[in-house]
């Protein structure tokens, strides 16, 4: 056949018979035998049973299973370990009847995948707020909460509460001395979502710590329905709210917190008002120094001189009058029992990186106070002046009279915490109850002043605890106030003393000793807090236990 012909049009039957001849990918090859099927299609799939592979045929009567039927080989009495445990998951029970924090720290100390969802949305608006505003509320809530003394536990708490009740259940909080940040990750397979707040300045200022524990309560409270709008101008009004007590209110509640505090160590009226002069003259040499700009530890510094120089002058001019209690009662104004009992409490809870910056901090205004102290003693030793380290031994017992020094040191100590007015009157009886336990036990008793301080402690932090749950509070109004009058400040005072007289070690002994009242005082408050949720009804599982933080016992 011609080229030419190749090109003619075929006719109807060839065409039909070449494209019939003409194959896919999907045709059977010639020569490869095919089974006969049924009627059934010969389609398989990745579950059809392999050729050569026996398969044992069910009992008569014997119904197919699936996927939730009860295996044949499954014994009840005999069941493998599963991901459920036996006796379930425990049911955790978030009731509106117990504060917010227990709840939250609850919910905290859970895994993830086991954490309860909300079940509805709570929020009064239509359309859910933007996941980035409610971080920013929530760190911006958790930044006032740091900074004025909060524990590092009830922060993540706060924020954990305030996510939730917009309804972002996936979140995790994570909080150290100086940042914060918080990420959500909406599901398994969404990216997470992360954002971070740094705490540059701190302030004593409970009256503004209880107004954001207020609003939290309120954002958690499922009654509220408080919008995103609303909880931002809240918090706009407590940072721009101004301080309840101006400053020569807080000048004049040095001065009294220090002559208090003299009274307490033996001192007499004249000893209280050399003490209140001292610490109101350094109140204000402070105020200037932060005016200016200077860091906290030289304000320490500067403010520890006046009543070391006025101690000092006195017993130059041969004034039969204490120096040792007019120093003692300055020193108690400096001392920073709120920040020691904050950083004992984040390592004893596990937050040791936020603890052990807590309480280098209080290292560092330790040694500004030793630094002021040391200057003004040195000279005046080197003067001429008579001070005696001996008369630590000689404080008279006045219960009476100590008492009374006690309440009016705690009413003082809270006054300069800035805080509420309604929550002066119950600080001050509880720095009462403290001095009484303590002065019972080391005075009469004979216990050492490390076991009784302790105990009194004890007893402060449980009776805040009680306090700040009946009235659903931060507990740090009720207790740190009421240490006032267990701080070491005699200890210290005779230890620098010491040093200053080149009797090095008699003062490091002094010194040790101060460390350890403080630590007792630190660890019995968190104790008596501790032990006040041992007996109150706290969310938890089935059994009523409560879920203490994850450890691994040292392994």
């Amino acid at each position: 056949m011609t080229e030419a012909e190749d090109r003619k049009p075929q006719s109807d039957e060839a065409r039909g018979t070449y494209e019939s001849e003409i194959t896919s990918e999907f045709a059977i090859p010639e020569g490869l035998a095919v089974p006969k099927g049924g009627t059934e299609s010969e389609t398989t799939s990745e579950f059809a049973v392999p050729d050569g592979m026996d398969v044992a045929q069910a009992a008569a009567g014997e119904s197919e299973g699936s996927a939730f039927s009860t295996p044949r080989t499954y014994s009840a009495r005999s069941a493998p370990p599963a991901f459920t445990p036996p006796v379930g998951v425990p049911l955790v029970n978030l009731t509106k009847d117990v504060p917010w924090q227990d709840r939250m720290r609850t919910m905290l100390r859970m895994p993830v995948a086991e954490r309860p969802a909300l079940e509805t949305a709570r929020k009064a608006e239509e359309v859910a707020p933007a996941v980035p505003r409610v971080l920013d509320l929530t760190l911006r809530i958790g930044e006032l909460l740091l900074a004025g003394g909060e524990g590092a536990e009830d922060v993540e708490a706060a924020m954990f509460a305030v996510c939730r009740s917009y309804g972002l259940d996936r979140c995790e909080p994570t909080v150290t001395f100086t940042l914060l940040s918080i990420s959500y990750q909406p599901s398994l397979v969404d990216d997470p979502l992360t954002a971070s707040r740094t705490v540059r300045r701190r302030g004593s200022d409970y009256t503004r710590l209880a107004a954001v524990f207020q609003l939290v309560h309120d954002l958690s409270d499922t009654d509220s329905h408080l919008s995103l709008e609303e909880a931002y101008r809240r918090l706009a009004e407590i940072r721009r709210n101004r301080h309840p007590y101006p400053t020569w209110v807080l000048t004049s509640a040095s001065g009294l917190l220090a002559g208090a505090a003299s009274v307490l160590v033996g001192g007499d009226l004249l000893v209280f008002v050399a003490a209140a002069l001292g610490a109101m003259l350094g109140d204000r040499l402070a105020w200037l120094c932060a005016g200016r700009g200077l860091p906290e530890f030289y304000q320490f510094t500067v403010a520890a001189m006046p009543p070391a120089a006025i101690g000092v002058a006195l017993t130059l001019a041969h004034v039969d009058v204490k120096a040792s209690a007019v120093i003692t009662g300055g020193l108690f104004a400096l001392l920073p029992g709120r920040a020691l009992v904050a950083g004992v409490q984040d390592g004893l809870t596990g937050f040791y990186i936020t603890a052990a910056a807590r309480l280098l901090e209080v290292m560092y205004l330790f040694v500004g106070i030793v630094v002021g102290v040391l200057v003004v003693l040195y000279f005046g030793v080197k003067l001429g002046a008579q001070l005696n380290p001996d008369t630590a031994l000689s404080v008279s017992e006045r219960p009476v009279i100590q008492i009374g020094a006690s309440m009016l040191l705690s009413l003082t100590f809270a006054v300069l915490l800035q805080q509420e007015r309604s929550t002066v009157l119950a600080v001050t009886l509880n720095g009462g109850v403290a001095w009484c336990v303590y002065g019972a036990m080391h005075y009469p008793g004979g216990i050492s002043p490390v076991a009784s301080t302790a105990v009194a402690a004890g007893l402060v932090g449980l009776f805040g605890q009680l306090l700040s749950r009946y009235r659903f509070a931060s507990a740090l109004p009720y207790t740190t106030a009421a240490i006032g009058p267990l701080l070491p400040g005699s200890a210290t005072y005779f230890g620098l003393l010491a040093i200053a007289q080149n009797n090095v070690d008699k003062g490091v002994v002094s010194l040790t000793k101060a460390a350890a009242l403080a630590m007792a005082i630190a660890i019995g408050v968190n104790l008596g807090s501790e032990i006040s949720r041992l007996f109150l009804r706290v969310p938890g599982g089935t059994t009523g236990g409560r879920l203490a933080a994850k450890r691994t016992r040292g392994f």
